[in-house]
């Protein structure tokens, strides 16, 4: 025990010296991220693992785990979120809002003039863009490959995250992705003992605990309260933030699931045609970042770049805030060796979340010919045996998809 009492307290004080960043550094981070993420939320992890955990070193393999499955139970942009802990991680409240910015804002503005300029563009068959998906399917893979072999290098781990990755798979809900993170917590609890797992490190969240409840206060006041103000005032601007707030607070899933949540709020409201819906849609697959901007998007046909900021502020204020009130317990809790066991099991879980995420809809979204399989397979001899970076990977792809639509 003393030991291991020990080897915690060691573990606290490397966490205690390392080094924080200042808010340019994690706003140039995370703009680079913003710029050359394609391929929805199974790549954008990839880009994260890829930029902060093996090329700046910012946190290890297990810590960058842990909040990815934090952020599989929390409603919101997993992608998002991660990037927002892990600014919060590296400068606090101002790091984890310089984090945001730079990940989304490059989007959010991309679609924002799309909305004033080419609001009917269809760009859903372009050779380039189906080159970025493809490039997703490689990055993904990466990741994937990756945190199999740290977080599910033996048979009982590895048996959990191909069971997990099959089930998702058969029973694709976000629902059934709860479930079973749940259920490999118990697996592990009670079948995978903490004696083989290490010590973890602090993850170095500079969050007090009433910081923590204030934002979980101020989430559910949000959520149960605007619904009544909005019923007594015929402000547009809060109707507006109401059901953007709700979407972003209430959806499990990632980007292609807000999808109907937006429409319903916002078509049937007269607020968007359908043709206006469907052409931000076609326009949100081919830029990089976040699917969630698309509501900047919405919020600029609606209200010009007034409610542009009120739409994009509304749909990521869910997960701000949630992040704040999760991060500070969650380093708590997995830092206590009882806990350490279903950690385990959790992040077994999350490759095989990730792994089934990764086939769907990542590769039935992109592969579709033999051409494609050989372009996705020579991206992912770039990045694992050449060691290229994601970004010339990305531009390598998206010439490759040009050239192969220009003869198939």
């Amino acid at each position: 025990m003393t030991k291991q009492t020990d080897a915690a307290r060691h573990a606290e004080t490397e966490a205690a010296k390392r080094p924080k960043g200042t808010i340019l550094e994690i706003l140039g981070a995370s703009a680079k991220l913003g710029l050359t993420s394609f391929g929805g939320p199974i790549a954008h992890l990839g880009y994260f693992r890829n930029e902060y955990v093996k090329r700046r070193k910012w946190l290890d393999e297990k810590s960058y785990a842990d909040l990815v499955a934090l952020c599989q139970f929390l409603p919101g942009p997993a992608s998002s979120q991660v990037g927002i802990a892990i600014g919060m991680m590296r400068g606090g409240l101002p790091g984890g809002i310089a984090s945001w910015i730079g990940f989304t804002l490059p989007s959010a503005l991309a679609l924002m003039l799309f909305a004033y300029l080419l609001d009917h563009a269809d760009v859903s068959g372009a050779g380039w863009l189906h080159g970025l998906m493809i490039a997703a399917v490689a990055v993904g893979a990466q990741a994937v490959w990756g945190m199999a072999r740290s977080l599910a290098p033996d048979r009982n781990r590895g048996t959990i995250a191909m069971l997990t990755a099959v089930i998702v798979l058969v029973w694709p809900s976000a629902y059934t992705q709860l479930i079973l993170i749940a259920a490999a917590g118990l697996v592990g609890r009670w079948f995978l003992t903490a004696s083989n797992v290490p010590e973890m490190p602090r993850l170095g969240i500079a969050i007090r605990r009433r910081t923590a409840v204030a934002a979980l206060v101020v989430f559910v006041g949000l959520l149960l309260g605007l619904p009544l103000l909005r019923s007594v005032s015929p402000s547009q601007g809060l109707a507006l933030f109401d059901s953007f707030f709700r979407v972003g607070s209430l959806v499990f899933g990632g980007g292609h699931v807000v999808l109907p949540m937006l429409q319903a709020e916002v078509v049937p409201a007269g607020w968007v045609t359908k043709a206006q819906f469907l052409a931000g849609y076609g326009a949100a697959q081919a830029i990089p970042g976040p699917l969630f901007t698309f509501s900047a998007y919405l919020g600029t046909v609606m209200n010009g770049w007034a409610g542009a900021g009120i739409a994009l502020i509304a749909m990521f204020l869910p997960s701000f805030l949630l992040v704040t009130g999760a991060l500070p317990f969650w380093d708590t809790i997995r830092n206590r060796p009882h806990f350490q066991s279903v950690f385990q099991g959790i992040n077994a879980a999350v490759v095989g979340i990730l792994l089934a995420a990764l086939y769907d809809p990542v590769w039935t979204k992109a592969i579709h010919t033999p051409y494609d399989f050989g372009l996705a397979l020579a991206a992912f001899g770039l990045l694992m045996l050449w060691k290229l970076p994601p970004w010339a990977v990305v531009l390598f792809s998206a010439a490759g998809g040009a050239v192969i639509s220009s003869f198939a």
